[in-house]
């Protein structure tokens, strides 16, 4: 699984012309699910990610995380993050999951963030989505698990 996480001040997804997930300050993570993921992937990812230290603290560093600052978590399913874009003009995407697993698996993913984090929101898998953000620096970081 890979992501991105955007430190934000605000974010929210928007289907239909209604938001269905928002947030204050915290993270935006973008989840692509890749063929080979699992579901220790989506547990490692999601500690990762409320663990990463990428707010500042009083001395002005990064040294703390989403928990220690109680910011909320908006995950937003994003299978282009998976697409192989190192020949041609086209994104290749045979590494992404199908989309009857990356469902699956984002589910998973979001079940175990609502039990472990509950302040999270989520977009929606498949749907078409705007999602509106200020990005708080801008930091931006990639991770993954494989």
């Amino acid at each position: 699984m890979l992501t991105i996480i955007q430190r934000v001040t605000e974010a929210q997804v928007v289907v239909n012309k209604e938001t269905i997930g928002k947030i204050d300050q915290g993270i935006m993570a973008l989840v692509a699910i890749e063929k080979e993921d699992v579901e220790s992937d989506a547990n490692r990812l999601l500690e990762k990610i409320l663990n990463y230290r990428i707010f500042t603290d009083e001395n002005d560093k990064m040294n703390l995380s989403l928990r220690d600052i109680d910011g909320g978590l908006l995950v937003v399913p994003q299978f282009t993050l998976a697409a192989n874009t190192k020949s041609g003009n086209r994104p290749s995407f045979s590494s992404a999951a199908t989309p009857e697993k990356g469902f699956q698996l984002f589910s998973y993913f979001c079940q175990q963030a609502m039990e472990k984090y509950p302040a999270s929101a989520f977009g929606e898998f498949g749907a078409d989505m705007k999602v509106f953000l200020i990005n708080d620096g801008p930091v931006t970081f990639t991770l993954e698990t494989n």
